[in-house]
């Protein structure tokens, strides 16, 4: 039953095989691949649209340093001798007339709450351009390994059909022994077995790399998959030998670091903003206008300049209510960024530490594949004289079949690495 089965999943793979190479295949660098994310992900032009709105925000506080106008139309007629008893406190007598006019004010000053305020949104646009460099470094990083995942994939199956390729041909050759009585049907039946179980690594195989196709579609930002034919990329130099300078790079570069410094910032020049409450505003008001139709005691044109001043004297504490609320938030986004350094130096450090690890895989996986292979020809030379059972066969084809698949994932798997370790230190931008 088992081995009926994995003559099943062969033929599955067999049928899923066409169907890869029948797809249209992309030629891409990990250069082109990281641009056209950065010009496509939905992510990226997410926060930068956020960036815009951000900047919007600041030119609709800075307008109180500009004056205001305003057109006005008024008619009225009114029954003789009327006044009004009842209502607001207003001029009691009602004039027929009919009127048109501009009236304006300009903010001479409010001692500064204006300027905190535009202070506090110019910084939070600062921290969205940090959320956008942020967003597309988590983009490339995706991307990064998303592309080298799919570069390992690919590597395996490669192994996986030299694999199979490998195995057929014992099969063949096993075949032929036995019809000759040289050997047994137990070996035979041993060697198929290797087979299938080949063929349900490339089956295996396979679908691994339709699946980080998958994934490198979606990093890409394309709404669909698509096949990639994907170029290496020279692996990068050893880790450096401490961690230390590459925290310092990261509290330093980092662009979530440098987003969340400008977030507090701007919570504290709100805090002053808030202070300035308390203060006078002084405003400059001007009227002018014409009324060419108006009952006697009336003039042609009017005109009217002044000064306002406003004094807050008591609202309830609501001022310092307020001040005082910014002043906790400010203390808190303090809090934060100080959390977010802590947990960036220890990313860092992980990040260096399977970088390095990564790195030190690379010998050992060769090593590993140099001993796999000459254990495999020494079991191969054994079998066909007829010292050795295709037990000690298959278990040296099954050493270097995995060593192949190691060596394979380990070149990837330190470039993936390196990528992460550049984007927690801030240089994968």
């Amino acid at each position: 039953m088992k081995v009926r089965a994995m003559m099943c999943a062969a033929a599955v793979a067999l049928l899923v095989g066409p169907r890869v190479s029948a797809q249209d295949v992309q030629r891409l660098s990990l250069k082109e691949a990281e641009d056209r994310a950065v010009q496509n992900h939905p992510q990226i032009r997410a926060g930068q649209y956020a960036a815009l709105a951000g900047g919007e925000t600041v030119r609709q506080i800075r307008s109180a340093y500009f004056p205001t106008a305003f057109g006005s139309f008024t008619g009225a007629g009114a029954q003789a001798g009327s006044n009004l008893t009842a209502g607001g406190l207003n001029n009691s007598s009602i004039l027929d007339r009919f009127a048109f006019g501009v009236s304006g004010s300009q903010m001479l000053t409010d001692f500064g709450r204006t300027s905190d305020l535009t202070a506090s949104a110019t910084l939070q646009v600062d921290s969205q351009q940090q959320d956008v460099t942020d967003r597309r470094a988590s983009v490339l990083l995706q991307v990064d390994r998303a592309y080298f995942d799919a570069l390992r994939g690919q590597a395996i199956l490669h192994v996986a059909e030299q694999t199979v390729a490998a195995r057929q041909l014992v099969v063949d050759q096993v075949t032929a022994l036995a019809s000759s009585g040289l050997k047994s049907a137990l070996d035979l039946s041993f060697a198929k077995v290797n087979l299938s179980e080949a063929q349900l690594l490339l089956l295996q195989a396979q679908n691994g790399v339709q699946a980080s196709y998958a994934g490198l579609s979606a990093a890409l930002g394309a709404p669909q998959t698509a096949a990639y034919e994907l170029a290496d990329e020279p692996l990068p130099e050893a880790p450096a030998g401490e961690s230390a300078p590459l925290i310092a790079q990261a509290l330093r570069d980092r662009p979530d670091v440098a987003r969340e410094r400008y977030t507090q910032q701007s919570e504290a020049k709100f805090a002053e903003a808030e202070r300035a409450l308390w203060f006078p505003t002084i405003s400059l008001i001007g009227v002018a206008g014409m009324t060419p139709l108006h009952q006697i005691g009336l003039t042609d044109r009017y005109s009217a300049v002044g000064v306002n001043v406003t004094v807050p004297l008591a609202n309830g504490s609501l001022y310092s209510a307020r001040r005082s609320e910014a002043m906790f938030r400010a203390s808190a986004q303090q809090q934060v960024l100080q959390d977010l350094e802590n947990r960036v130096a220890r990313d860092v450090q992980i990040a260096w530490l399977d970088a390095r690890t990564a790195f030190q895989r690379l010998d050992l996986t060769n090593q590993l594949l140099a001993q796999a292979s000459d254990a495999l020809d020494l079991a191969q030379q054994r079998y066909n004289l007829g010292l050795s059972s295709i037990v000690e066969l298959t278990q040296a084809q099954l050493n270097q079949t995995n060593a192949q698949i190691d060596q394979a994932a380990a070149q990837y798997e330190y470039q993936a690495r390196n990528a992460a370790l550049r984007f927690q230190t801030g240089s994968l931008k």
